[in-house]
Parts: C-alpha cells; structure tokens; sequence
C-alpha cells in the first residue's frame, strides 16, 4: 500500500481533523487498515452500520447501550458528540443519508465540535456523493489498490492456502512471477484473489500462460463500471492505408511504457488528438494502435458520463478515469469527444457548470496523470472543442486526418479487397484509385460492399468494372460537405500535423495527384 496514503491518513487523525472520507470497495482491507492505526494511536474505534448500529472494532466490550437506537443515523451522530475519550468512528454506508437536511446539519455541527476533541469521523463508502453544505467540512482520501508488495504476499498467501488443501504445480520463473503480480496490479485484493485462485484451479498449474486468467478479470473491472467498454482488437497499423507520417510517429512509442524508456528519462507519452474528415479512419486507428502495442484498448462512452442523477457526472467521469488507471498500461479511446465537450462556456446557464467542471477534471487528469494510460481522442468537428484541450502540453500532437490521395486510396482498396477475401492484384487499383476522386476510407470500402452485392445478385465473381459502377453512383462526403472540410483543413494547416507525407505535400502547394 502507498505509505503516503498511510501518512497522510495518520497526520490528519494526529491533526484532530473532524471529517474524512475515504471513497473505497475494499472495506474490510480499510477496516483493518483502521483499526492498526487506531491501535497506533492508542485511539478506541468503533463502526456503524444500519444493519447493526454501533460496535467496538477493537475487541473491547464497549460499545452503544441500546444498539437499537443507534441505527437510527441521526442517534448515532448525537452519540458520537456525547461521547468521552479519543476515538475513531468509521460509518459505513453513510452517503445514503447525506441527503436529509437534519443529518446535513448536525454533520456540519459535528465538524465544528470534534476539532476541540480527539474524536474523527471516517465516512466508508465506495461512493462518493457529498452535498455541497459539506465541502468545506470533509477531507476526501481514496485509498489507493494494492501495491506490488500486497499483491506479492496475497500471491504467496493464495498458493499456501491452496497448496493445504489439494495438489497443484507451480512453474513460475522469477521472471514470471513478476510479470504474474504486474498482471494483477489495478485489481482490488477481492480481485486478485479470486483471479490467482481462479488460474489455480483452471488445471491445476500456475504459470505464465495464466496471466490470461487475470486479463479475464481485469475485463470484469471495465464491464462493471458502467462507462468502460472493452474492445478486442486484432489488427495492426498494417491495415491503415496511408498515414505514414502518424504510423513513423506511433511506431517511435512502441517501448515508451518500458522502464528502460523512464531510465532513459522519456516520460510516458499522454496521447493524441486525431481531428479531420468523417470516414477516413480516425477511429480505427485508435483501434490498431492497441494492438500495435499489444496493450488492451478500452473506451470511455461520454453519455454515460453525463447520465443519471445531479451530480453523477463528475462522480462518473472520477470513476473512469480510476478505472483506467487501474487497468494500466492501456490505450483510452474517446471518440467524437467534440459531442461531449461541446457548449462548456455555457454550462453555468444551461446545466449548474456541470459539463464546465466534467471538463475541468477530464482536462486535469490528463494533465497530471503518471499512469500508462495513452489517450486516443478523434473529432470531427473542431469548433466545438475546448482551447484547453487544444494546448501543448495536454497531449503530445495534435494530428489532421485529411482525405485519401490516389496513392493511399489504392492501398485502401487493396486492404479492404483483402478482408473481403479477394486478391488486390486481380483488380485495376489505379484505375479504382484515379475514379474514387474525393472518397474517404469509408466511402471506399462502402463501394466494394456494393459492387460486391450486385455481383452476388448476378451469380458472379466481382470484377474491377462492378467497383466502379458503385463509385459513379456515389456522392462523396466530400462533395456534399465540400466547405466544411475546406474551413477543417484551412484551421489546420497552421495547427496540426498532417498524418501523410502527400497530405504534407499538399499544404506546401505541391501537386497531390499522380499515379498510384
């Protein structure tokens, strides 16, 4: 565990703080956590709950004189007031009743009185949910998950455990041993437990091949916070067409998380911003970046953050970004982040300063973070983007994804041609690059699906003229949106990095179209 958290956990009881709130799921690890600082305090602890109102959490006898009453929320606030002596009252649960105006009051009461006394209140909950009377009053700690060491001595713990009951092998190196534990790392002791036991049991071998037990549970972490989505990718950057410039500079990354990169004295890279074209891969590229890198990619799903109750949005983006921490090293897809991040300078009419302060804590997490968790941002719109977002520092580029040129659409051609199980070479690709004027990515492989049903519907194999028959019958985004894309490349140009060399060539005023 983090001796600062220990630390700074002490200095504040030591300081006769009234109020803190420790936001966490691991309750019986901060029980215990607790009760050996009460014990180095020489402080008495006690807990409550609504099940079984006020007990001793130190073995003594002591304890509420009618149990009953003290249930009740309110009674047990005026008998922590009334109370002798130096202790420690942890309440479990209690952001459940920070709603009612008379708990509100008394707690702000409490805060006032406990300064004068030896007494501090630990709010133990894994939600965290304070009402704006009580700001000032409360010291928030979240208690960190469990360090290199814990999940070490819980692995040790795990096997002995195991090993009393039934036979098993253990065929871990060192080496792997080690990999095992930073496979776990992110996970709660609950998690890691039941992960280790549950590789055990699998076949009743722990080696390395059962780091894939913990990536399994690591799963479960994302799914269960509501506003995570895991994403299975198999593709790498080998099928993007173009954008040669971004692989070069994507490819420079690929042992930025190592530590010989932090002995090096590299930081670990942010993220970056992909702006442009709808169509022309953004969101694919944040897919094959994950898999470039072999780290698992996961995305964070705005309108989930800003759903539900009052207040839930700042609770909900806190949540995702301690999700993705705790799954780290790992890639951070936010797609179309313009819908979310858009009317932030007038949230304080529109939503009470909501979306402004989901904002704020987005923007200062990626700027602080020291977790391995690289942020993939697209946008198709940048208008509608923060400044602060769009400053050095944020994130480390800010690329402009254009439409293909001839030479790039003839590589995507023959991607796509490919996925579709055809051979590129039995195709006319210049001829197909040269006619797909103006299309995107998208709009490219929308053209083969199309040919290829009509082939399908002939009862025969498509052919290079099908292809182009669906690109005579499209209208490209390009043509319908031609102004809008023209304002995107006239902000970019002084703005961003182009992703290609030809896109390059482009803005320097050289001739784009050629030969494929």
């Amino acid at each position: 565990m983090s001796h600062d958290f220990l630390r700074n956990l002490e200095h504040l009881v030591r300081a006769r703080y009234s109020l803190v709130y420790l936001v966490t799921w691991e309750e019986d690890r901060a029980r215990r956590l607790l009760i050996n600082l009460a014990e180095s305090l020489k402080k008495s602890i006690y807990e409550w709950s609504i099940t079984d109102g006020m007990r001793s959490m130190d073995g003594s006898s002591q304890a509420s004189p009618d149990r009953r009453q003290t249930r009740e929320p309110l009674a047990v606030l005026n008998e922590i007031l009334q109370s002798d002596g130096s202790a420690i009252y942890v309440l479990k649960d209690f952001h459940a009743y920070l709603e009612a105006p008379e708990i509100v009051r008394q707690v702000r009461d409490l805060a006032v009185a406990l300064r004068r006394t030896k007494k501090t209140i630990v709010i133990l909950s894994p939600i965290l949910k304070l009402p704006a009377e009580l700001e000032k009053s409360v010291t928030i700690l979240d208690l960190p998950l469990p360090s290199y060491g814990d999940l070490s001595a819980l692995l040790d713990h795990t096997i002995a455990s195991a090993g009393s009951s039934r036979r098993f092998e253990v065929r871990l190196s060192p080496e792997e041993r080690d990999r095992l534990i930073k496979a776990a790392q992110g996970l709660t002791m609950t998690e890691a437990e039941n992960a280790f036991a549950h590789a055990i049991v699998l076949d009743k071998v722990l080696d390395a091949s059962d780091i894939q037990a913990i990536a399994a549970e690591k799963r479960q972490v994302i799914r269960k916070s509501g506003v995570l989505e895991f994403y299975d990718v198999s593709s790498g950057l080998a099928g993007v067409g173009g954008m040669d410039i971004l692989k070069d500079w994507l490819g420079k990354r690929v042992r930025a998380f190592t530590d010989e990169a932090r002995r090096y004295g590299l930081p670990q890279p942010k993220g970056i911003l992909l702006m442009g074209v709808q169509g022309c891969g953004k969101s694919l590229v944040a897919k094959t970046i994950a898999a470039s890198w072999n780290l698992p990619l996961i995305r964070m799903d705005m309108s989930r953050i800003f759903e539900g109750y009052i207040g839930s949005s700042e609770q909900n983006m806190r949540k995702a970004v301690q999700v993705a921490e705790s799954v780290a090293p790992v890639v951070l897809w936010i797609d179309e982040i313009e819908k979310a991040f858009s009317g932030v300078g007038g949230s304080g009419s529109s939503d009470s300063g909501t979306t402004a302060r989901v904002v704020g804590t987005f923007l200062t997490w990626i700027q602080e973070k020291t977790a391995p968790v690289f942020v993939v941002a697209t946008a198709n719109d940048v208008k509608e983007l923060p400044p602060e977002l769009l400053r050095k520092g944020r994130l480390d580029e800010i690329f402009f994804v254009d439409l293909p040129r001839p030479r790039e659409r003839g590589d995507i051609f023959a991607i796509h041609l490919r996925r579709v199980g055809r051979d590129p070479g039995k195709f006319d690709l210049e001829t197909l690059a040269v006619a797909s004027e103006g299309f995107s990515g998208a709009e490219i492989e929308q053209a083969i699906i199309s040919a290829m049903h009509d082939s399908f519907f002939a009862n025969r194999e498509v052919q290079s003229s099908d292809i182009l028959q669906a690109i005579k019958e499209t209208v490209p985004l390009a043509t319908t949106m031609r102004e809008r894309i023209q304002e995107l490349r006239d902000w970019s140009r002084d703005r961003a990095r182009p992703v290609s060399s030809l896109q390059r060539l482009d803005s320097l005023g050289k001739p784009a179209h050629g030969s494929v």
